[in-house]
């Protein structure tokens, strides 16, 4: 990270007061206390079992994983356990997460920390790229201000600080999901077709186009970096853009992989019971209460209220550069797929992308606030430490539920059920729908009540809830198994309850879970 001289000559202290950005060497080492410090904050409960917020998805992706180091490692074919006897094949991202960790299931055993750090990893890959590509778009570095440069150093390090903390990053950092992997490869590419564009050099022109393609490959929802990107092509060539063979061969490399892949996924969601692709139906555009909790959930537990008012400043105090509308671009690209995709953002790890963009604005309010504010070191550093303190203090408080257990009782459930089944028994899990005990319990079986093996939500009556247990048990089932939060049902449904004590037998029962073998069905 050297500093141009230009910008730094014998009169900096005269040009750049912070001595952050006076030397090149403390930018440096504030940017390496940064990546460890954010490392280590989501090192924290790394081998946590998978019962917090979003358990489901991370059971979800544990379970193929599972299955990838029992049934022969074949990628294309990622099974999930929720389908009963048949392998329960189905369509998903581009598996390469937990094939990886399937493959670290072989040397070591079956752990937590293992998907985690797989997050943790990509995330601590990508932090010291995306301070580079808010310097290299702040107009410091392309311009012939003599204090830019200070101010592109300033806003980079306030934007990788908020990119680092935001509560839904710090979380999903450590989470057993594509969501991060999938964010930090588009932040790495994006940053490389910075400089193919600046510097036209053929190793940044691949590297952009293998990490981008990778990024779609592992989350089709990153297709949203096309907004930037399209931006960055129209800002060097306009309309002569389509002339470009270069181009054309970018965008093949960036697409092609993934049309391939995720066709190959819809034919397997077709060919495959439970005929499920992840992610389908989302694209479905809602009402405006539905939104306005989208937005009031992202601005909150997301970002924290601080960094949303940081980035809403920086949307319009940022400067015209020739870049930075780049994040411009970026914004109005999630606030379409946000709208477009109405019903898929009900998951709040959606909305990640959010962070980097918010991040980047966030920086360049920073930025100009400090060149507005006296040069006295004292009120900098003062202010400095207020935000930052009342940032991280924010964020605090509201990634500090997403850790707490929700799904614990489902854990519990499922690893009874380890112990005392057969291996090949077929659960019933009324289990709201998180596949958690099926992971724990390395058994196969369906939720209840069920459709096509989805989570069909609570039954209208005690009929619909026998005809459903009715028809799983001609398919197979062995066991039933209720948890704490769904208890009410043997309350709520009488005519249920007094079916299951005719044809099922109490097993195991506290105050987690109840378990029931079931009889065999008459002939």
């Amino acid at each position: 990270m050297r500093i141009p001289a230009r910008v730094y000559g014998r009169d900096s202290a005269l040009r750049c007061p912070d001595a952050a950005a006076r030397r090149p060497y403390h930018v440096t080492t504030l940017i390496i206390a940064l990546w460890v410090l954010a490392v280590a904050v989501r090192l924290i409960l790394i081998n946590q079992p998978f019962v917090d917020r979003w358990s489901w998805r991370q059971s979800d992706v544990a379970a193929i994983a599972r299955n990838f180091c029992e049934n022969g490692f074949r990628f294309a074919y990622p099974q999930i356990d929720w389908a009963g006897s048949p392998p329960g094949y189905v369509g998903t991202e581009f598996p390469i997460l937990p094939f990886l960790a399937a493959i670290c299931y072989k040397c070591v055993g079956a752990h937590e920390w293992i998907g985690r750090s797989e997050s943790v990893i990509f995330f601590a890959v990508s932090l010291p790229f995306f301070f580079l590509l808010v310097r290299e778009t702040w107009p410091g570095l392309l311009g012939h201000d003599p204090s830019a440069g200070c101010r592109s150093h300033v806003a980079a390090l306030w934007a990788t600080f908020f990119y680092a903390f935001a509560p839904g990053n710090v979380f999903a950092g450590r989470s057993f999901m594509p969501d991060v992997p999938s964010l930090s490869l588009a932040l790495i590419g994006l940053y490389f077709f910075l400089r193919w564009i600046n510097d036209g050099k053929s190793r940044a022109f691949f590297l952009a186009a293998i990490t981008i393609s990778l990024s779609i490959l592992t989350k089709p929802t990153s297709v949203v970096i096309a907004a930037p990107l399209l931006f960055l092509v129209w800002q060097k060539w306009r309309w002569n853009f389509a002339k470009r063979c270069d181009l054309w061969l970018f965008a093949a490399i960036m697409v092609l992989p993934s049309v391939a892949w995720y066709w190959h996924a819809h034919q397997i969601a077709e060919k495959f019971y439970p005929h499920h692709f992840f992610g389908e139906g989302g694209i479905r555009i809602e009402n405006f209460s539905w939104y306005w909790g989208i937005a009031r959930r992202t601005t909150t537990s997301g970002l924290t209220p601080i960094l949303s008012m940081m980035a809403l400043s920086g949307l319009f105090v940022a400067p015209r550069s020739r870049y930075l509308s780049l994040f411009h671009w970026w914004l109005a690209g999630m606030i379409l797929f946000v709208i477009v995709v109405g019903y898929g953002n009900r998951h709040p790890w959606y909305q990640l992308p959010l962070v980097p963009i918010a991040a980047g604005f966030a920086g360049a309010a920073c930025a100009f606030i400090r060149s507005k504010i006296s040069s006295s070191r004292v009120a900098i550093l003062t202010l400095s430490i207020l935000l930052a303190g009342s940032f991280a203090a924010l964020a605090c408080l509201y990634v500090r539920p997403l850790y707490e257990s929700s799904a614990a009782q489902l854990r519990d459930a499922g690893l009874e059920l380890h112990k005392i089944t057969a291996h090949d028994a077929l659960i019933v899990a009324a289990d709201t729908g998180d596949p958690t005990i099926f992971y724990y319990a390395q058994r196969k079986g369906w939720h209840f009540l069920e459709r096509d093996a989805i989570y069909d939500g609570n039954p209208g009556d005690s009929q619909r809830a026998i005809v459903d247990l009715e028809q799983l048990r001609s398919r197979g089932a062995t066991h039933l198994v209720f948890t704490a939060n769904t208890f009410w049902w043997l309350d709520y449904y009488p005519e249920f309850a007094q079916h299951l004590t005719e044809t099922a037998a109490l097993m195991e029962m506290n105050r987690q879970f109840r378990i029931y073998k079931l009889n065999r069905p008459r002939e």
